[in-house]
Formats: C-alpha cells, sequence, structure tokens
C-alpha cells in the first residue's frame, strides 16, 4: 500500500493575500480555488513541479488559529522549499521580494538559507548535495 503526505494546512488570514504571495512572490502555482459557502475556500497550492504535497491556505478563525499565524512551528524552520539550482532560485525569490533572514550557506548535506513567508513563517530554500548514489552512480 502506498501512502505520502498530499497536503499540509497553512493558517493565513486573508485567502487572497497570501494567493497573491504564493503565486507571485514564490512563483507557485494556484491548483484549486472552490468556494465552500459561509466566506470558505478550498484553495490549494504547489510548488513549480512539485510531485507531491500541496499547501491548503485556510483562513484562521479564532483566537487561537489567528495567534498561530506566522508561528506554526513556533519559531523554528517549518517548511523546505527544495531546489535543483539554488543560485538561480535565490536570486528570483530575492527579485520577487522575498525576504531572506541570512545569506547562503553550504552544510554537509547541501546548500541552504533560512527565509520568512508573508506571515514570518521560516522556511529553507534548500538544494541538496548530490550523492553518488542518488545520482545513480554506486
Amino acid at each position: 500500500m502506498k501512502r505520502g503526505v498530499q497536503t499540509v494546512t497553512f493558517l493565513v488570514r486573508d485567502y487572497d493575500e497570501a494567493i497573491a504571495y504564493f503565486t507571485g512572490a514564490l512563483g507557485f502555482s494556484l491548483l484549486e480555488d472552490t468556494p465552500l459557502g459561509g466566506g470558505k475556500r478550498w484553495v490549494r497550492v504547489a510548488a513549480p513541479g512539485a510531485a507531491g504535497c500541496a499547501l491548503l491556505l485556510a483562513r484562521a478563525t479564532g483566537a487561537e488559529q489567528l495567534a498561530a499565524i506566522g508561528r506554526q512551528a513556533g519559531g523554528r524552520v517549518f517548511l523546505f522549499l527544495e531546489t535543483a539550482d539554488f543560485d538561480t532560485d535565490h536570486a528570483a525569490l530575492r527579485s520577487r521580494g522575498v525576504r531572506f533572514l541570512e545569506e547562503p550557506r553550504v552544510e554537509s548535506y547541501g546548500k541552504v538559507a533560512v527565509f520568512a513567508d508573508l506571515y514570518g513563517n521560516k522556511w529553507d530554500l534548500l538544494e541538496l548535495k548530490r550523492t553518488n548514489a542518488a545520482e545513480g552512480r554506486a
């Protein structure tokens, strides 16, 4: 039996501002925007070329959810945006106004830089180091 995480809930203040950020600044695709009645919508976005996980942009309701916007991981890096071309994507994101919290750095696992989304959640832009096994060479 095949299993996988396909959708992660991402709390937002407003659907339209979140769609604009994800599709504009991050270059994500809008997969679905379906009205559910009562002002609720089913809004899914995904990174370009993503074969797996999408984000469900969920408008926060109530004090507890509103307080969690921007702190969905308690101040830690929340999501990892993986790329095959770090330098190109880093430059493109910066040119579209994405706020990086540090300069790019090289770690044992690859190249990485932390950025903050429109609400302050931390993300890693990450290019994993290729290994011989990952490249198909043993």
